[in-house]
């Protein structure tokens, strides 16, 4: 009985007082005024190209002749080159070089 007099008593108060006011409905025209308005979409990293190279690139890169030659240190500094000469930063490790980051994952 208590619940039913203070509903009561709230919506005789709210009618009053115009204090509480609720949000617009899903049916009412301010609402639908702004529904109709495009929304901006989320841009996903798997909605853009890939921004590295292609397959050939690599290839080409990894299986060229004077990098089988080299020694395994000099071989790494020859990807990086090539890699650099691309436009494409590849992570060379090697004692005494110690390299920063310059961006990550998205």
């Amino acid at each position: 009985m208590r619940d039913a007099i203070a509903r009561a008593l709230f919506r005789v108060l709210d009618i009053f007082l115009r204090t509480h006011q609720r949000p617009p409905g899903r049916h009412t025209a301010h609402h639908l005024q702004y529904a109709d308005s495009p929304q901006p979409t989320p841009s996903r990293a798997w909605d853009r190209p890939w921004p590295g190279p292609n397959s050939q690139q690599a290839r080409d890169i990894f299986r060229a002749e004077e990098a089988l030659r080299l020694d395994p240190d000099r071989r790494e500094r020859y990807y990086a080159t090539a890699w650099a000469e691309h436009g494409y930063d590849y992570p060379y490790v090697a004692p005494g070089v110690h390299q920063v980051r310059t961006g990550g994952a998205s």
